[in-house]
């Protein structure tokens, strides 16, 4: 039983305005496995104010570029020291499979590194030099931190999305307030301990778990200058309403529908395997799952029953257990989503291959739905125009390169994908062709020092890398 009785509020442990104490249940079998306090609007002002106390005294945004490196440098040492307990912690709250959890330990290290690779690099300040021959003036393009931000992160991969937002909004050198999901205290105050050990002054970082309406009244508040949020498509329409009416600046990691197109000459099995991870990380609970599965008619059967072999082979049980590969749903609502979408699908006249609605036997106590094949699906099908979150995946048939670009194309969301072919070059020029912000050629990896984000409604601005520091900086230019 893990407790975290008190908030980690600008930088101190702090009482909560509100005492009780928030259940965290395993969605495996429901037990409480942790109790954790919340966060109320009271305990946000008290965030806020701090965090506009430290951004105004200039205590943290006029330390050297080169100094806040070596802090934000303490915290990704520390995170890899403590990779095992925070895999351990999401699975015990997420339901990923251990597999998952502990397979991101490498991605979490490349992520930071990125970005203080980036921050060692970045330009701070330019002086641009007049190109008239007799100009007698300079102007110094400077990077001014934003102010204070609030960072609004979702329950499915909380680490990487805490880390992804508060380091380049800190390296920059403004004030946080991190909103985390009540599903993810235990391992969110983990991180706030961590925090605690690295030397930032008082006030500059925040770590609040706290429901949907606390974190409306966060977004919304007067004195935060920006919102960095990744979430829902429908959350982010809504931020992005309340940021269009205070002119904050805001950028948003939203949802996808994320197609793998297979071109005629792909070798299947290659397929098979980088789809078993690519469309089925996280117990499908990603938002850059490939869950479009774009197959040729010249061998649409073929990778129908190769797929279905595959997602039938897959162990689903106690994500602790080293052999499961696809654990539970988050919560009980999510399991009842995922498992409604497949209800669906069959009444949209879609075959499945293997799964559906039922739950896997045995497994009733927990959270779990049966990972699901779709076949004969067309793209205006429901189940392949919006996003499940969770292991469905459906297949649908192209007739040619341009068809498949099409289709591929044809959705609100424009988030990632992947193309598969023995030729890079023409699977490369299939990715130029298809508009979405991130494609992976042959399963390989999303890097970390390149921007990440979406297309269409899949977002608003990027992560990772120098462009992810940018995101958090004003352009000021000094005319000397």
């Amino acid at each position: 039983m893990i407790t975290y009785d008190r908030l980690y509020l600008a930088g101190t442990w702090t009482a909560p305005s509100d005492p009780h104490l928030l259940d965290i249940r395993s969605p495996h079998d429901r037990s409480v496995i942790g109790r954790a306090a919340q966060a109320q609007p009271a305990d946000v002002d008290r965030a806020v104010a701090a965090a506009r106390a430290a951004f105004e005294n200039r205590v943290w945004r006029d330390t050297p570029p080169a100094e806040r490196i070596a802090v934000l440098r303490r915290l990704a040492t520390l995170r890899e020291e403590n990779a095992d307990r925070i895999a351990d912690l999401i699975t015990l709250e997420n339901g990923s499979a251990s597999w998952f959890t502990r397979a991101g330990r490498s991605g979490l290290t490349r992520q930071a590194n990125a970005y203080l690779r980036a921050a060692e690099e970045f330009a701070w300040e330019q002086t641009l030099t007049p190109t008239e021959p007799d100009a007698r003036t300079r102007s110094l393009v400077r990077r001014e931190p934003v102010g204070v931000v609030a960072a609004v992160i979702p329950w499915n991969s909380p680490f990487s999305s805490a880390t992804s937002k508060i380091i380049p909004a800190l390296l920059a050198g403004n004030s946080v307030v991190l909103k985390v999901s009540p599903e993810n205290s235990l391992s969110m105050g983990l991180l706030a301990e961590l925090v605690d050990r690295i030397g930032l002054p008082a006030g500059v970082l925040s770590v609040l778990p706290a429901d949907r309406e606390t974190s409306e009244y966060l977004i919304s508040h007067p004195e935060v200058d920006k919102i960095a949020f990744t979430g829902s498509t429908s959350a982010g329409r809504r931020i992005a309403a309340i940021a269009g009416e205070q002119l904050k600046r805001v950028s948003l990691e939203l949802g996808g529908k994320s197609a793998a197109v297979i071109l005629p000459d792909a070798d299947l099995d290659a397929v098979m395997a980088g789809l078993k991870f690519g469309s089925l990380l996280n117990n499908g609970e990603a938002c850059i799952a490939q869950t479009r599965i774009l197959a040729p008619r010249s061998r649409y059967d073929e990778i129908v029953t190769a797929l279905g072999a595959l997602v039938s082979s897959l162990r689903v049980g106690d994500p602790r257990d080293p052999d499961t590969f696809i654990g539970p749903m988050i919560r009980l609502e999510q399991q009842q989503r995922v498992r409604d979408y497949i209800e669906i699908g069959i009444r949209e006249g879609a075959r499945v291959v293997c799964g559906g609605p039922q739950v896997p036997p045995g497994l009733e106590d927990g959270f779990y739905v049966t990972p699901t094949v779709f076949a004969d699906v067309r793209p205006d099908m429901r189940i392949a125009q919006e996003e499940i979150f969770g292991p469905v995946l459906v297949v649908i048939a192209y007739d040619d390169v341009a068809d498949a670009i099409r289709i591929a194309d044809d959705s609100e969301y424009g988030l990632s994908g992947g193309v598969w072919s023995a030729d890079t070059d023409a699977a490369l020029a299939v990715a130029r062709r298809i508009r979405t912000g991130t494609v992976t050629v042959n399963g390989a990896a999303i890097g970390f020092d390149g921007p990440f984000g979406g297309f269409k409604a899949s977002g608003i601005g990027r992560e990772y890398g120098a462009v992810g520091i940018g995101q958090y900086t004003e352009y000021q230019t000094i005319t000397v």
